[in-house]
């Protein structure tokens, strides 16, 4: 049994309508009113735990007479066929009906801890990679071949991985371990780059910055608890400097 192309259209189209009759009746009651009922928002899983979920619990206690449900999963959520009020999404935006607000940027960075560059030598050029220890996270690298840009030209570098993990947690466990050296976003190290646990190496080779965006379905009228969080998330998110430049330099 699978639906009908003329029945999904309709299903989305049932969507679409019963969502704007629900921003319909929460603009009637003033788009300045309390923001209330259910939130749902969604993240990746360390974006999430990191930075969304303070984020909602900042909001909720802000807002008593809301409530919300954090999805944090490391896919990507159809908001429309699941009910999603907000993404926080990593990446370049598809054209698509949805609203995009862009709130920072992140970068895949490489980095090792200290001990580990002292004992094994700092790596001056992506080539010499292949001379060191390679903790790969699956989620960020799912090949073994990462990618940087040498004056201006996209460089390949074939690791071979001596750790490879599904989780960046635990890559990142690795490498302040002093195991060997890691890929991953910015903002998952930044901490640990500040405390001078962790330290970027080729910095001078990495791609282009990788945009954050607060992701919401726009109808004719955004609704009270919408609007509430996007401008709280959009504000701390501004100036939080592990999405910039500023501290990982």
């Amino acid at each position: 049994m699978r639906v009908t192309d003329a029945g999904a259209r309709y299903a989305a189209d049932c969507r679409r309508i019963l969502s704007e009759l629900n921003d319909a009746d929460e603009a009637a009651a003033g788009v300045q009113g309390m923001p209330r009922g259910l939130l749902t928002v969604t993240a990746s899983v360390l974006f999430g735990r990191m930075v969304v979920t303070p984020l909602v619990t900042e909001y909720l206690s802000r807002y008593p007479e809301a409530d919300a449900s954090c999805w944090v999963l490391d896919r990507v959520v159809n908001m429309v066929d699941e009910g999603v009020d907000v993404a926080v999404r990593i990446g370049e935006m598809p054209d698509s009906s949805l609203k995009a607000t862009r709130v920072g940027r992140v970068r895949r960075v490489v980095c090792a801890s200290p001990d580990y560059l002292a004992r094994c030598g700092t790596p001056q050029h992506p080539a010499d990679l292949t001379g060191h220890t390679i903790i790969a996270a699956s989620g960020v690298a799912p090949t073994t071949e990462w990618r940087f840009n040498e004056s201006g030209r996209t460089v390949a570098v074939k690791v071979r991985p001596r750790l490879t993990t599904t989780t960046n947690d635990s890559a990142i466990a690795a490498a302040l371990a002093g195991f060997g050296i890691t890929r991953l976003m910015s903002y998952q190290v930044a901490q640990h780059v500040r405390d001078g646990r962790l330290e970027i190496v080729l910095s001078d080779s990495e791609g282009a910055a990788v945009p954050v965006h607060l992701v919401h379905r726009e109808g004719r009228h955004v609704s009270p608890k919408v609007r509430a969080f996007i401008d709280l998330a959009s504000a701390a998110l501004r100036s939080d400097d592990s999405l910039g430049d500023s501290v990982l330099g």
